[in-house]
């Protein structure tokens, strides 16, 4: 099992320079004046990259030239490079690698249905928790994300959806969940900041609303808790992978510091602050977490903890390449789902997407290097 570190917050190594995604309504116009401009012109810049979705300079006219220059070179430098775009799924599912400006790579995945789009977007380059079925957490920690190299993953599959660039024609970006790379409160200020500017209004912010917004964690309790004291209305994801201590220690090495009954507790704080379902995910694992007693165990104790306030995801495990993981047969999964469900406790299996674009988190790094 590898170690823990200490603290689960990257060193500040990397970061990019200052962007206007970084900073609140208030922030931006201080930083404008700072410029030698005036301040509305924080408003201004504002509406290009939050309701236009533009960081071309040129498309900038109601900006004077010279202060354009200025204001994009202080205020909008290029977070993300497109290293390569894969697309599957008739088109319907894109998973881009992107290279930030210290050459850190990220992954970033658009998913199209019927009634929505989803982007899951990456929180932290690599991952520190140290999963051993996951990619990301195999390949260690490279560092956090910045709030506006969280947000710009997010501007750029508005703007793909905008200019139907995917399978269906233009669109609209409905739905955020940061399962990609890293584990998002273990980077928990820029990713509550980054919520915020996905959140907040046009055009302060992106105005995606905070129901259509999903944060993943592995189990840190006490960021759970204080992710409720947020008051924001965002739900809460929690991979739990299996209900027992003795397994989960070694699925979730993070177990070993805060419990399952820990992570439930905290997980129930959210439900009631937030008056919001949980949802709990469990990648089944063939021969690993799928047996008949823990699907009952999983349910008597999400009921004990939950009630009515949780939803299972059971999710096929994507399988990495030479990996001794592997995916549950479809009758295991069945039957695993069906004693939750008899146990009281709502279940279901997620939609998978993107297996023949090496859609598993990291996975896509990973090959890069």
């Amino acid at each position: 099992m590898t170690a823990l570190p200490l603290v689960f917050d990257a060193p500040k190594r990397g970061l990019p320079p200052r962007h206007l995604a970084d900073l609140t309504a208030a922030e931006r116009a201080e930083a404008v004046a700072e410029l030698g401009e005036k301040p509305f012109r924080a408003k201004q810049l504002s509406n290009h990259y939050f309701s236009r979705l533009s960081v071309n300079p040129d498309e900038m006219t109601d900006i004077p030239a010279a202060s354009r220059e200025k204001l994009v070179g202080g205020l909008m430098p290029t977070l993300l490079t497109e290293i390569k775009a894969l697309a599957c799924d008739d088109g319907t599912t894109r998973k881009t690698l992107w290279r930030a400006h210290d050459g850190t790579l990220l992954e970033s995945v658009l998913m199209r249905y019927p009634d929505r789009a989803t982007l899951c977007i990456s929180s932290q380059a690599g991952c520190g928790m140290a999963c051993p079925f996951c990619a990301t957490g195999q390949g260690g920690l490279d560092r956090n994300l910045s709030t506006a190299e969280i947000v710009d993953q997010v501007r750029s599959a508005a703007a793909v959806m905008r200019d139907g660039e995917m399978t269906g024609g233009p669109g609209r970006l409905s739905n955020i969940v940061f399962m990609g790379m890293g584990e998002p409160l273990a980077n928990y200020k820029r990713v509550v900041a980054a919520v915020r500017r996905i959140t907040d209004p046009s055009p302060d912010g992106l105005g995606i609303g905070q129901r259509s917004v999903t944060v993943s964690t592995v189990g840190l309790a006490p960021a759970i808790r204080k992710l409720a004291d947020e008051k924001m209305q965002v739900r809460l994801a929690v991979s739990l992978h299996t209900p027992d201590d003795e397994l989960r220690d070694t699925l979730v090495p993070v177990n070993e510091r805060w419990s399952v009954d820990e992570v439930l507790s905290a997980a129930r704080y959210y439900a009631d602050t937030s008056g919001r379902r949980v949802s709990i995910e469990y990648a089944l694992i063939r021969d690993i977490n799928d047996q008949p007693w823990r699907a009952e165990l999983l349910a008597k104790r999400l009921r004990k903890h939950l009630g009515q306030l949780v939803h299972v995801n059971v999710i096929p495990l994507n399988p990495t390449p030479g990996s001794k993981w592997d995916a549950s047969p479809k009758p295991v999964e069945r039957e695993f789902v069906r004693l939750v469900n008899a146990g009281g406790v709502a279940c279901t299996v997620r939609d998978t997407r993107g297996q023949e674009i090496a859609a598993a988190c990291g996975q896509l790094a990973a090959e890069e290097r």
